[in-house]
């Protein structure tokens, strides 16, 4: 018999006990569809603090498709993503989330679009079920950071995609310590496309992404991917530079040849000193934040500590 082809399915979690079992089951439904390919599901458990282990031990126990890996604290959710793909043995993987917003009956077109030749295969986020406010700040950031990029980035585009083995390797080679695996991926290159498909709502429990995770992650990905902070904070000073300069040939031309007295202007000189402060403790900030980045970096700290592993 011909050996099937291996599908692997990367899927973080944290705190997520609840939508265990239903994930393993919206994936064995998708993949009842597609009788010529084998899958396993590797979960990354963030060092949950509820029984999430606990029901992944006792899936992989009756099951040796699944696979858990549990790291010694939370060492958040793109590393968690990334370490899953480093340890995926399929021709291909497919990242899911466990809370199945993102719907496992598109597991099919995925796979579709992979055997027609295409490397990456991502979803596109045509509506999400949640407040206009928040949809509306990710649809601007979507279009900031592609606008900032210096690569083209997908837009609207999320962490649910297919990823070729071949893309795979390459991604194994990338040394990040704060890696942003969405644009990452789209600097790789190779062929990609995008699958329009609507965003469900959390059935089970509740999201663990805080405002200020999605903060974080917003930073991580304008500055993994632009430098123009660092040139707006160099055509800013220049800027002031010049207005200065301006200023200071009209005070003195108005001064020697018309013969004007300014008054001192506490106001105004207090007004200058706090924008100039401001400017610099700013842009001070910025290249702080590079600087941060590097001295991460430098380190070489491992991408994550697997504290048990389960069917590896």
């Amino acid at each position: 018999m011909d050996k099937k082809a291996l599908i692997s399915f990367v899927v973080p979690v944290f705190n997520e006990e609840d939508n265990v079992g239903p994930l393993r089951e919206a994936v064995e439904r998708a993949m009842k569809s597609l009788p010529k390919y084998d899958y396993e599901i590797i979960f990354t458990d963030n060092h949950s603090t509820d029984r999430t282990f606990e029901r992944l031990a006792e899936a992989a126990k009756s099951d040796a498709r699944v696979r858990a890996l549990r790291f010694s604290r939370n060492f958040g959710y793109q590393r968690s993503i990334l370490t899953g793909y480093t340890r995926a043995r399929g021709s291909a993987a497919i990242q899911l989330d466990c809370d199945l917003q993102d719907p496992p009956s598109l597991i099919p077109e995925f796979i579709r679009l992979w055997e027609e030749g295409h490397h990456v295969v991502y979803g596109v986020r045509r509506s999400r079920k949640e407040g206009w406010c928040i949809n509306i700040v990710r649809s601007v950031f979507y279009r900031l950071i592609d606008k900032l990029s210096e690569d083209p980035l997908p837009r609207d585009a999320g962490d649910f995609r297919l990823v070729d083995r071949r893309v795979i390797e390459e991604l194994k080679k990338v040394e990040d310590s704060q890696p942003y695996l969405r644009g990452t991926l789209a600097t790789l290159g190779f062929n990609q496309i995008g699958v329009p498909y609507d965003r469900d709502l959390r059935s089970r429990g509740e999201s663990k992404f805080s405002l200020g995770d999605m903060i974080s992650l917003a930073l991580d990905g304008i500055l993994n991917h632009s430098v123009l902070p660092l040139r707006a904070a160099t055509y800013v000073g220049l800027f002031v530079a010049v207005a200065t300069f301006l200023m200071l040939l009209g005070y003195l031309a108005s001064r020697l040849l018309f013969g004007q007295h300014w008054p001192a202007g506490f106001a105004t000189t207090t007004i200058l000193l706090l924008l100039s402060i401001s400017l610099n403790a700013m842009f001070l900030g910025v290249i702080g934040e590079y600087l941060g980045r590097i001295y991460r970096q430098i380190k070489r700290r491992p991408l994550t500590i697997v504290e048990r592993e389960l069917n590896f």
